[in-house]
């Protein structure tokens, strides 16, 4: 989808929801909004938070909803690299950077302002409170962007739940040290905030707010709870790219670097527990689909975890061997092809051998395993192949289990605690073998091309 179509659904996303609100305001107003949003939402590193994400996430039923979502990831520090300058009018009277963080104003600073003060006391944050890039700054700057926009048309009654709805697409936390889960603690800070700014929303308004923002955080998060394992990990490989910029140019990237890449996902999916994905509150979801919601995510979280740990465990010997050429040399340069922009030499994957008696899975979650990584991915990347042949190879021969178990010793290596040949010297003797013969076999072609006439 180029920039004019997600230009005009964003528009006509802003246009029904003022609609339902009964909100009057010029179309004219309306399509500055969506050049704001949609500009933020295109910039050079969005791969999945892109317009796309947010119009899936605001659904099509709910007003409230559909102009959260439409605000809710328009800061993205991590990803854009800074905050776009669009979006800085709204928010530097009240932010300043100090190094690396982003602070509050202190109170004696900040000028007084009904919006600011009401999305701070909905996030529960303080004049002079530095914000954290990963537990709620982006979340809390995109709620301020979209509350000081929509601030001239939208009664405060209505922006609050907005608010709210942002809010609470603060990802993968637990409950808080009084006990109470997210959502709890969400709607006890929106009770004292209809309490301080007296907006009159019953108690049943406020429930009801809440439940939108849980609606609106779960479908944010959707692709945890989905029931394909491959969508699972086309987000992830989406989310890849965002967050490591130096994958942007498939030729040029090292072996190093897209194992850090793999590594830090890795242990991202080892943190991550399915009750910290999902929120329920009074009733929504129902307990019927929240527990769909969390079998499914336990699921996707571990076949995660072992894809990626079986694919760490083949790129350390990709990365070892590499060393023994420089601490620069780009993943493309050891595979040959093997990378969507690479066109020259004959690809590693076409040298592995045909495994006749090859390993067996043992479970539901192996062979969904096994399959993401022979078959590979739906979407197509800029920056990698979908199937993964090496860690096929290397599963077929060895087994999960022997894999895993490499595994540990490669996060040795790559901790500095052996060396390189060290690591090599502990890897199955065939499986070595093959890939070094591949890897030859590539450069010697390279060096036939090379010396051709």
């Amino acid at each position: 989808m180029d920039l004019e179509q997600d230009r005009k659904q964003c528009l006509e996303k802003l246009i029904w929801a003022t609609d339902q609100l009964q909100v009057e305001v010029a179309e004219a107003e309306l399509g500055k909004i969506a050049d704001i949003i949609v500009q933020t939402m295109t910039g050079p590193w969005r791969c999945f938070h892109t317009p796309g994400h947010i119009f899936a996430v605001g659904g099509s039923e709910n007003a409230i909803e559909v102009l959260a979502a439409l605000f809710h990831d328009v800061v993205y520090v991590q990803v854009d690299r800074s905050i776009n300058f669009n979006l800085t009018y709204y928010i530097a009277p009240f932010i300043r950077q100090v190094g690396e963080q982003l602070v509050i104003l202190e109170s004696t600073e900040l000028p007084r302002d009904l919006m600011f003060e009401m999305v701070m006391s909905v996030f529960g944050l303080a004049p002079g409170q530095v914000l954290s890039p990963m537990a709620g700054q982006n979340e809390f700057l995109s709620a301020l962007v979209g509350a000081k926009v929509l601030e001239g048309f939208v009664k405060p009654e209505i922006l609050v739940q907005i608010v709210t709805c942002i809010e609470a697409t603060i990802p993968f936390r637990g409950r808080s040290p009084e006990g109470l889960t997210p959502s709890e603690g969400l709607y006890g800070r929106l009770q004292s905030t209809n309490s301080k700014f007296d907006l009159k929303l019953t108690d049943t308004q406020m429930r009801s707010a809440v439940r939108q923002a849980v609606r609106l955080s779960n479908r944010d998060v959707g692709g945890f709870g989905h029931p394909s394992a491959v969508h699972f990990m086309d987000n992830t490989w989406s989310l890849l790219l965002e967050t490591n910029h130096n994958l942007k140019n498939s030729t040029t990237y090292t072996v190093h670097e897209y194992r850090m890449a793999l590594q830090k996902m890795e242990g991202f999916m080892h943190f991550m527990k399915p009750e910290l994905v999902f929120n329920q509150f009074d009733g929504e979801p129902n307990d019927r689909d929240y527990r769909s919601l969390l079998a499914n995510s336990k699921q996707n979280i571990e076949i995660g975890r072992i894809y990626l740990g079986s694919k760490l465990a083949s790129i350390a010997i990709l990365e070892a061997l590499s060393l023994r050429f420089g601490h620069d040399i780009p993943l493309s340069t050891m595979v040959a092809g093997g990378l969507p922009e690479e066109g020259s030499g004959d690809p590693l994957s076409d040298m592995l051998p045909i495994i006749e008696k090859h390993y067996e899975p043992k479970t539901e979650i192996e062979c969904e395993v096994l399959k993401l990584l022979e078959v590979g991915r739906t979407k197509s990347s800029t920056y990698d192949i979908k199937n993964s042949p090496l860690t096929t190879f290397m599963v077929k021969y060895q087994g999960f289990d022997e894999i895993l178990y490499q595994l540990k010793w490669a996060k040795d290596f790559f901790k500095g605690n052996i060396s390189a040949e060290d690591f090599i010297s502990g890897c199955d003797p065939h499986v070595l073998q093959v890939v070094i013969n591949g890897v030859v076999k590539v450069f010697d072609s390279r060096k036939a091309a090379l010396c051709s006439s």
